[in-house]
Order: structure tokens, then C-alpha cells, then sequence
């Protein structure tokens, strides 16, 4: 199934190389010479030993807008010139890489639970690879740009080709890593972002020589936002399957809303914030885990919080009628990771906000103008997916199975329509002699649970995350009991 919505996305990757392979090529050279002034040395808070070998700071992505996106870069912990290189990237749209990916779910470094410093996180990916984390797209934590009217074509093809020219522009500055392995990864709402990248990257490598191309071998993707009709029919189903909604209720959400129409009827979108607003006391992200139960401070330093963003952004964003919510996951922690960003000293350690140039706005973990304001215009990515299966692509899917927000249930639904031969049947792993989720295995994909984990696997469930990611680079199975 694929919508009207859908089908007008697919030209664009053509008119996008075209417009944009020769000038992004060409747009800056190498400046290898400035990868070691992006060197963070030490971070407040941050242990002595072991040492972290990272890199943070700014990528021009547009020269005459004055836009530039912010990255921090993990190198592997060992051998990093033999690992291949992961980038992340978090959704919402508008919430920070930086804040969730990097310093709350897998990187080293992870904020403290009172905001002072940095713990070391023994479940860290770049124990697998070299890791990269992009503040995506412009607007988002650090990263600015000085033309306003930047902020109002926001969409799915200017993050994409943002994005890719980041990656441009980062290899010429960190050449060394240019002809590793490079694989995309992210969570929620970049469940559009990374398959459209790894589209955008693939149209270009059929354009280039073999020594400019970016060597692509896949990606994988957790709890992703993928095809509306599924995603939301995902939602309201295990809402049912989970005791939040009631018989009648479900049926009449049946009744009234048709997820395959975009936008939705207003009836359907005034039953969707009802069931939305059943949420208030649990938490949809993670519903068995305990709720964050604040005196609103957290609500109001960040907006990802599943009550006002269910609510009061939806309130905002009616003319779109996707009744969104942020990709973002808060439980309790948004206060003091956003006091460590704030910090001037660690801002400075790790180059960002230079000369001011975001003075006017604090960082936050979601920004509220790229969510409001983002066309969500992509109604489903799976002709990506059927497209870049073709091409060879590896591509997992994983999702923890207690996640209200982008339900398994859902994701179920839209990898049973890509219509794939099963190569190995729905069966369980392990991880220490206990089932960590279930598998089954596509020809062309995998997709994966994970058992007690919510909208943000590598922070529920770090050590299954570990062995997820440990698995997909290295094109194995996930464990049976008695490995």
C-alpha cells in the first residue's frame, strides 16, 4: 500500500542529485588540519581515565545561509582505524542526537543523574564502531543557521540533503574514516530520516567515482516511525491490547478515523487526543515503567514529555492532523541533562555555540519551532525500503515491546507488507540464559524485539542494545541460549 503522499516522494532523490552532486562535491576542501581543533581534550565532570578519544564541533551545510550543524564524534574504543563508522540520529522531528543518543542511551559519556558530570556507560556502541552523533536538522540544540526563512522549509528531502552534506564535509575533515564501512542508525521519527539518507547516499555513490563515494552497507533502525497507516493503527491497538483504552473506545476510534487519508478528519484527530490523554498518568514511551512524577519543572525546560506533547503541541499543530508527538523520551532526566548543555564551561570544551551565534535560545533536548513548524509531508518510507532491499542494503529493524508510542504492534504490520520470503522463522534470543526478545529473520531484512525495553531501547535495555548492534555490524544472528 502506498499513498499519493508517498509516490510523490520517490522522484526526488533524482532532481536532488542533480541539482546538488557537483556543488556539494566541490563545496569544501579538505581541512583535515582543523579535525584536531575539534578535539575535545576534557569535559567537566568527566573521568580521568579511561581516556575518550572525541571530537566535537561545526559542519557548514549551506555557506550562503550561513547554516552549520553540530556533531559529536566517538572514535571506537579499540582499533578504531579497523571499526567501521555509525552514525546516529534522533527524530521527534527536532529533538537532539547529543542529548538522547549520546549522553542518555549509547554513547561513553553519559550526564549523571543530577547534571554535574559524566559516568562512563560500560554498554557504549563504539565498542563496536566509530561513533557519530549529528544535531539534526538545523535549528536543533546547537545547531543554527543565520537565515531564518531556513526554519520554514523544514522537511524530510532538506534534512536529507543537509544531512548528506555533512557527511561530505565531515570526510574531508576526518578523511581517515572515509573508506570504513559506514552504516546509518537512529530511533522514532528517524525511522524517516535514516532510510531517506541512506536513499540520498546511494543515488549519489551511483554518480561517483569509487574513491568519492560513501561506502554504505546498510542501517538499522529502532521503534521507527515508518508508514502512517500502520504506525497509528499500531497505536491504537496496543493501547486496546494493553488495558489503556476501553472496548468501546477502541471501537470507536475504529470507526472514525481512516489512518490511510492524510490529513485526517477532525473527528478522528479529537479522538485520537482522547486516547492520547489516557496516557496522562503512565508513561507511552515505556508503559510499565514508573511515571515521572515532578512538580512540572521537567515539563516545562523540555518538551518531549508525553503530556504536552500529546496535548498542547497537538493543539498547535491541528492543520496537520498526523496527531504527532515527539520521538523524544523523558523520564525525569530532562532537567539536568539540559543543565550540563547549558553549562558554559561545557560548551566551551566542546566548541559549540561559538561567537554567540545561538545566544538568543537556550539548548534544549527538542526544540519546540522544528516541531511545530516541520512538514511532515512523507506519509511512508517503504518504497525506500523496498528500493534499497534491492540494492543489497543490510537492514534491521528492532523494537522494544513495551512502547506505546511507536508500538511494535505497528511496525509488525508495515514489515509484513514489504511482502519479503521469510529466510528463518519468528524465534526468541537470548542474552545471559534469558529470552532479551524475539527475531525473524527477511530475506533482504531483520527485524527484532526487544523484551521489556520502551520507545528508547539502549537506555531501557543497554546491554540487549549492545549485543543488537554487535550482531548487525558483524552480519550475524542475534545469540541463541547456550551461546
Amino acid at each position: 500500500m502506498a499513498s499519493p503522499t508517498a509516490v510523490r516522494h520517490l522522484p526526488f532523490t533524482i532532481l536532488l542529485v542533480a541539482l546538488s552532486l557537483l556543488s556539494v562535491s566541490a563545496m569544501v576542501p579538505h581541512d583535515r588540519h582543523r579535525q584536531e581543533g575539534d578535539r575535545v581534550r576534557f569535559l567537566p565532570g568527566q573521568l580521568r581515565s579511561p581516556a575518550v578519544s572525541q571530537f566535537s564541533g561545526y559542519v557548514t551545510v549551506n555557506e550562503h545561509n550561513g547554516r552549520a550543524l553540530f556533531y559529536w564524534f566517538f572514535e571506537a574504543q579499540t582499533s578504531p582505524a579497523q571499526k567501521p563508522l555509525v552514525l546516529w540520529l534522533n527524530g521527534g522531528p527536532g529533538c537532539s542526537s547529543v542529548g538522547y543518543g549520546a549522553a542518555s542511551e549509547l554513547g561513553p559519556l553519559l550526564v549523571n543523574s543530577n547534571g554535574t558530570g559524566l559516568e562512563l556507560n560500560k554498554f557504549a556502541w563504539n565498542k563496536e564502531a566509530n561513533l557519530l552523533f549529528l544535531e539534526s536538522p538545523v535549528g536543533v540544540g546547537f545547531s543554527y543557521t543565520n537565515t531564518s526563512s531556513d526554519l520554514d522549509n523544514l522537511d524530510d528531502r532538506f534534512v536529507a540533503k543537509d544531512t548528506y552534506t555533512f557527511l561530505v564535509n565531515w570526510f574531508s575533515r576526518f578523511p581517515q574514516y572515509k573508506s570504513h564501512d559506514f552504516y546509518i542508525s537512529g530511533e522514532s521519527y528517524a525511522g524517516h530520516y535514516v532510510p531517506q539518507l541512506a536513499e540520498v547516499v546511494y543515488e549519489h555513490n551511483k554518480h561517483l567515482e569509487a574513491n568519492q563515494q560513501i561506502h554504505l552497507k546498510g542501517f538499522i533502525v529502532g521503534n521507527a516511525e515508518t508508514d502512517d497507516y500502520y504506525d497509528y493503527t499500531g497505536i491504537v491497538e496496543f493501547a486496546w491490547s494493553h488495558s489503556v483504552i476501553s472496548d468501546q473506545f477502541y471501537e470507536r476510534v475504529k470507526n472514525v478515523c481512516d489512518f490511510k487519508l492524510s490529513p485526517t478528519s477532525t473527528e478522528c484527530g479529537h479522538v485520537m487526543d482522547l486516547l492520547y490523554h489516557t496516557y496522562n498518568e503512565i508513561d507511552i514511551y515505556n508503559v510499565y515503567a514508573p511515571k515521572c512524577n515532578t512538580d512540572g519543572s521537567a515539563l516545562s525546560s523540555s518538551s518531549s514529555s508525553s503530556d504536552r506533547s500529546a496535548v498542547e503541541k497537538e493543539a498547535k499543530n491541528k492543520s496537520k492532523r498526523r496527531l504527532r508527538m515527539y520521538s523524544g523520551y523523558d523520564p525525569c532526566y530532562s532537567n539536568y541533562i539540559e543543565a550540563y548543555f547549558n553549562r558554559m564551561d561545557v560548551q566551551k570544551s566542546l566548541h559549540a555555540n561559538t561567537s554567540g551565534r545561538i545566544k538568543d535560545r537556550t539548548w534544549s533536548l527538542c526544540s519546540d519551532p522544528i516541531f511545530d513548524f516541520y512538514d511532515m509531508e512523507v506519509f511512508s518510507v517503504l518504497p525506500i525500503y523496498s528500493k534499497l532491499i534491492k540494492a543489497g542494503l543490510r537492514i534491521w529493524v528492532y523494537s522494544g515491546d513495551v512502547d506505546g508510542r511507536v508500538p511494535v504492534i505497528g511496525s509488525r504490520y508495515w514489515v509484513d507488507a514489504l511482502g519479503l520470503p521469510i529466510k528463518s522463522q519468528w524465534q526468541p534470543w537470548y542474552l545471559k540464559n534469558q529470552v532479551a526478545g524475539r527475531y525473524v529473520e527477511y530475506e533482504g531484512l531483520t527485524m527484532a524485539t526487544v523484551r521489556g525495553a520502551g520507545h528508547t531501547v539502549p537506555q531501557d535495555k543497554p546491554a540487549e542494545a549492545l549485543v543488537l548492534i554487535k550482531s548487525f555490524l558483524s552480519d550475524t544472528q542475534l545469540p541463541a541460549k547456550n551461546n
